[in-house]
């Protein structure tokens, strides 16, 4: 549905990029015309990234950067922007999420979840704010929510606290920052399948049937789906959607708050082997 020069001009910077969604966006952004570049904490997933899209004909620029070390992310931006020129669309895509009884969690499991999904968001955001600003730069920031945001959600409450931030984070600098030419927006998507995220968060084949029976569309959603309103949000096509969340999980928070709430159904034994994963 889109053409393809659609997002010419725009100069991208995914956080989390080298996996899952991330490097899912990364794919539709380079085909629609997009410079793309990525940060990772992880080296193996910066070096497997390149080289698929390498193979598909596509150059990008890859950092190795923790984003819960504003420091780190500083310098990767530095060094990103001396090869492409300046970052005009952020994409705070990077997360961290595991199932636990909230009881089980140590404060560290917290410090974990919120200082990447919360912290990285902020971090990542004000950086990139700072030099648009400076240099009177028109830029987008695209993050990646969960719909449980706003309704809350057992089993996963760190990734929730968190998830809230970072909606909050989206329409607090559209209020603030929207006169500099800055947009903030965000998807919030339902389930879907990602490589190693997904074993974490399921017990099992059972209970993402379970899922699939309690979306009124019957289905998971694909990253393709996620990252093509990526795709139109960034694009100056949505120039005037500013601090706004697109939902997209097949209409699942309409059937129930949230689909982790159901874990309430599973045993103990089964939490010690999620616990143990």
């Amino acid at each position: 549905m889109f053409s393809d020069n659609l997002l010419n001009g725009k100069n991208i910077l995914i956080t989390g990029g080298g996996t899952g969604l991330g490097k899912q966006m990364a794919e539709t952004f380079l085909k629609l015309g997009a410079t793309v570049s990525i940060v990772s904490r992880h080296e193996e997933h910066l070096i497997g990234a390149k080289n698929h899209f390498s193979k598909m004909g596509y150059h990008i620029e890859a950092e190795k950067c923790d984003v819960r070390n504003p420091e780190e992310l500083k310098s990767a931006i530095d060094a990103i922007e001396k090869k492409t020129g300046s970052i005009n669309v952020l994409v705070n895509n990077a997360a961290g999420n595991f199932i636990s009884k909230t009881e089980d969690l140590s404060p560290k499991a917290f410090d974990t979840v919120i200082g990447i999904v919360l912290n990285g968001s902020s971090y990542a955001s004000l950086e990139m704010g700072k030099r648009w600003i400076k240099n009177s730069i028109k830029g987008t920031i695209l993050s990646i929510v969960a719909t449980y945001a706003w309704t809350g959600s057992g089993y996963v409450v760190p990734s929730a606290i968190a998830k809230a931030g970072v909606l909050a984070l989206t329409r607090s600098l559209a209020a603030e920052w929207g006169h500099y030419g800055i947009r903030t927006v965000a998807i919030a998507p339902g389930a879907f399948r990602t490589e190693g995220a997904w074993s974490r968060l399921l017990p099992g084949e059972e209970y993402e049937k379970e899922i699939i029976d309690g979306n009124p569309e019957r289905r998971l959603g694909t990253k393709e789906e996620v990252a093509n309103i990526g795709a139109f949000l960034i694009s100056d096509l949505a120039s005037y959607i500013n601090g706004d969340v697109i939902t997209a999980d097949g209409g699942q928070s309409l059937y129930g708050a949230s689909f982790f709430n159901m874990m309430e159904k599973l045993p103990d034994d089964l939490w010690k082997m999620m616990r143990q994963r």
